[in-house]
């Protein structure tokens, strides 16, 4: 079977409190496309964290000593800097206008992943939205809701889109899922001449979040949620603690 990936068209602008699954089933309803077994859904982090109310006024933020320093050093608002700080376990690396950062999350990336694109103000007053406090369980609870709607078993990612390492570029990356593996383990197997792979794990979930993300676009696309049909490999509970890399053998930090 093919690998099809498709853009859910006219999602709803989400707001906190309203539910994805929902808009999920009205949206594959309209496009006419029944769900199938081993379906699909790749979901961008900012819906979720929208319907989840991650939202955080700056005039709520008061900036620590740290926050402060380190907002001279990188020339970013104070502000921002304490939400960072907040909502990371450590800083990584710093430099003008960047902040590279372990998220509590355990991921390394920029800024902690807070954004301020696509939202807006509410009455003159600025704010960004957080990543949601445990896309693992946010994955697992859409999940349910589309399974015991539609009783197929589907898969759920969601993504966010990050800077890597030694390259220019962001690209979409998994950092939450539920029903699909995060990895394959083809170590054991033979190639195509019979030689035994030794070290190929395949980040299958963050394969399929660059590709979802190429149909999601990056700025007024509107398209939060991809559905995916054809996925290679088969369905099983993974969790995303399995692609993180521990500190010990981390030869970039």
């Amino acid at each position: 079977m093919p690998l099809v990936i498709s853009p859910l068209h006219d999602f709803p602008m989400i707001e906190p409190g309203d539910g994805i699954a929902p808009a999920i089933l009205d949206c594959m309803h309209k496009t006419g496309v029944a769900m199938n077994d081993g379906d699909v859904f790749v979901i961008t982090q900012k819906v979720i964290s929208k319907a989840e109310n991650r939202y955080y006024f700056l005039d709520q933020v008061t900036p620590s000593p740290q926050a402060l320093e380190l907002a001279l050093d990188t020339d970013k608002d104070p502000r921002l800097v304490e939400l960072i700080l907040r909502e990371s376990n450590e800083v990584v690396r710093k430099r003008k206008n960047t902040l590279i950062v372990e998220h509590k999350l355990g991921f390394v990336c920029a800024g902690a992943g807070i954004d301020q694109s696509n939202i807006t103000s509410i009455a003159g007053r600025e704010r960004v939205l957080l990543l949601p406090t445990d896309p693992d369980r946010s994955a697992r609870m859409i999940r349910k809701e589309l399974m015991d709607a539609t009783d197929k078993q589907i898969g759920i990612m969601v993504i966010d889109t990050q800077g890597r390492a030694w390259r220019n570029g962001v690209v979409g990356m998994c950092i939450g899922l539920s029903g699909l593996p995060a990895l394959v383990d083809k170590r054991g197997k033979n190639d195509l001449f019979g030689n035994t792979l030794q070290i190929t794990v395949i980040g299958v979930a963050d394969e399929l979040a660059a590709a979802a993300s190429l149909m999601m676009g990056q700025a007024a696309e509107g398209t939060p949620v991809v559905h995916v049909r054809g996925f290679p490999y088969p369905l099983e509970e993974g969790n995303f603690n399995d692609i993180l890399r521990s500190k010990d053998v981390d030869l970039f930090r």
